[in-house]
């Protein structure tokens, strides 16, 4: 018995600069970040509705196999977004407290 060729899955897309969820609008960092912080992969799909658990499994897969590449994007990404708070700060020193002190409100409150 012959057995018939299985198609696989892609389960990540690169869209620009990014790395996305094939199909969706949720991002590799998203599930990566939640992985990394001890979220189960149902937890995962229960925050992310659009997300199918398979495409959460799919996910933590990639970033497994994938682990220095995947954590080298991450990093480079929370550089990017460090100069961003820097470059707004520089800009507009008032805005930038009233988001410091909004973000801090919603540290205390949860």
């Amino acid at each position: 018995m012959a057995l018939a060729s299985i198609p696989t899955k892609q389960y990540i897309e690169q869209r620009e600069e990014g790395y996305w969820i094939k199909g969706s609008r949720v991002s590799l960092d998203s599930v990566v970040y939640s992985f990394l912080e001890g979220e189960t992969p149902e937890v995962i799909a229960q925050n992310f509705p659009l997300l199918s658990l398979e495409q959460v499994y799919g996910a933590i897969t990639f970033y497994l196999a994938n682990r220095e590449f995947v954590n080298t994007y991450l990093q480079n990404g929370e550089a990017e977004f460090g100069q961003l708070q820097k470059d707004c700060q520089q800009r507009s020193p008032q805005l930038y407290q009233l988001l410091m002190a909004g973000q801090a409100r919603l540290s205390q409150a949860s």
